[in-house]
């Protein structure tokens, strides 16, 4: 059954991070948006990646916690049980409660919001289909931002039971005795912290000689030493082979220096990557130009067809929310003529390991690369006073400048807090801070913020604790 056309200044295919700060971010600036979306609101980041794994990986840090309970003073006399149900419940509380939250928002917004499965018919027509129903939506602008999903390798076995990705990850009823992920990416690796806290066995296999094999080498080498004291076994430069079952479990074939051992596991967990949602036929009818299967686009996110936007998992690149809520933010301003363009320097990465990890700006290679000279300086956690009060002695944040103006060019932090942390240098390498500034800058005491005043000090050769 067709329904009556529907007329929008801005169609946005796809409610994920792009698409609703897309959606919000043009509604704000008095336009028509109509944000179309098969799926639940928020996509992946809200439903199934960033905030689901960050409920689980809160429950690991509080598993932590309890095992360093003694040095805190509490004798525990027990085993502390681990209801995995009332973790997947609070999970869920926690992800329903902020999707409600942003339909809410879009509503108030006076955004429109059409359920269904798009389909582009051209630059200024979508159809979304609902069932029997299709609705065609006529726009004077399209954005595209539908995201991606988990990829999966072309592997004997990989769709076998207990074969999952992150996606069906993130709902197991209950903690498997034993799990082997392949990729030591940010989500295997937080998964690996997920599993191990709650009880599992955990091995990680990597194709490459180290995990995080895009971050800085001096980070993730501890990082690396960090997790495996914490129990979790690691085969690098190693791949996957072959899945099978056998008695009642998977049997994986790893080949390892050129030699095959096969490994027993009750569950495997698929985390290689991420494939884009690039490839369905009407996204190849309208004609976009592609790059190694992103959607080619400017800096104003515009594509290769004028009137016509990409933000988001779609665009390529670094595939994180915050980078996708700026896209959308761009793409929606640029959309409506205004003039708007993003920074990727200053995009900050995160992973939610035990500890964290969190970077910004440029690493030393990238200096090599770009031919320019650099300082680096560092401060480790087990100086810090905070850290110490906080039993958090593990990591270092490093803090790259110009050798010759002293500005901050990059960071790099491994420790408790490094999340929250790496924001405020962002805006230092967003704003051309220089190292003095944050040196000398007072920050309250005592707090982790300190590490990086004095990293930025250590730049300059006068960190105030670091003999």
């Amino acid at each position: 059954m067709e329904q009556p056309a529907i007329q929008t200044d801005l169609a946005i295919l796809g409610g994920g991070p792009a698409g609703y700060v897309a959606a919000v971010e043009a509604s704000r600036l008095g336009a028509g948006v109509t944000l179309i979306e098969e799926r639940e609101i928020g996509g992946t980041c809200l439903n199934r990646g960033c905030i689901p794994t960050k409920a689980l990986l809160k429950t690991a840090d509080m598993a932590y916690a309890l095992k360093k309970a003694k040095e805190f003073g509490f004798e525990l006399t027990a085993a502390v049980p681990l209801r995995w149900e009332n973790v997947q419940s609070r999970k869920e509380r926690i992800v329903r409660n902020l999707r409600m939250g942003l339909e809410h928002l879009l509503a108030q917004r006076n955004v429109r919001i059409l359920r269904g499965t798009g389909k582009i018919l051209g630059a200024r027509e979508i159809s979304v289909r609902n069932g029997e129903t299709e609705t065609v939506v006529s726009c004077r602008k399209m954005l595209i931002a539908t995201g991606s999903l988990p990829a999966l390798p072309d592997l004997p076995g990989i769709s076998l039971p207990n074969v999952l990705t992150s996606d069906e990850a993130l709902n197991l009823e209950e903690v498997p005795e034993s799990v082997l992920i392949m990729g030591a990416g940010a989500i295997g690796l937080e998964f690996a912290t997920i599993f191990k806290a709650a009880g599992a066995r955990v091995t990680v296999v990597e194709v490459r000689e180290n995990i995080l094999p895009r971050e800085d080498g001096e980070i993730t080498s501890e990082l690396f030493k960090i997790m495996k004291r914490q129990g979790i076994s690691f085969k690098l430069s190693a791949r996957v082979r072959e899945i099978r079952e056998r008695d009642g479990e998977l049997e994986v074939v790893v080949e390892e220096k050129d030699k095959e051992t096969s490994l027993k596991t009750k569950m495997v967990l698929v985390a290689v990557g991420r494939k884009l949602r690039t490839d369905a036929p009407d996204m190849a009818a309208l004609g976009v130009k592609m790059e190694n299967g992103a959607i080619r686009v400017d800096d104003k996110m515009e594509t290769s067809i004028k009137g016509v936007y990409a933000a988001g998992d779609v665009v390529g690149g670094k595939l994180l929310a915050h980078l996708a809520f700026a896209e959308g933010r761009v793409a929606a301003r640029n959309a409506l003529g205004l003039e708007s363009k993003l920074d990727y320097l200053t995009v900050p990465s995160c992973v939610y390991t035990y500890p964290e990890v969190a970077f910004v700006g440029l690493s030393e290679g990238d200096c090599r690369a770009k031919g320019i000279q650099f300082e680096v300086g560092r401060f480790d956690y087990r100086i810090n006073g905070m850290a110490l009060c906080m039993g958090e002695r593990d990591g270092f944040a490093r803090i790259i400048i110009d050798r010759d103006s002293h500005t901050i060019l990059g960071a790099q932090i491994l420790g408790a807090g490094a999340t929250e942390m790496i924001s405020e240098m962002t805006l230092a390498v967003a704003q051309g801070v220089r190292a003095e500034m944050l040196a000398d800058m007072i920050h309250p005491h005592p707090t982790l913020s300190e590490i990086l005043m004095e990293a930025c000090g250590d730049t300059l050769s006068r960190a105030i604790h670091k003999v």
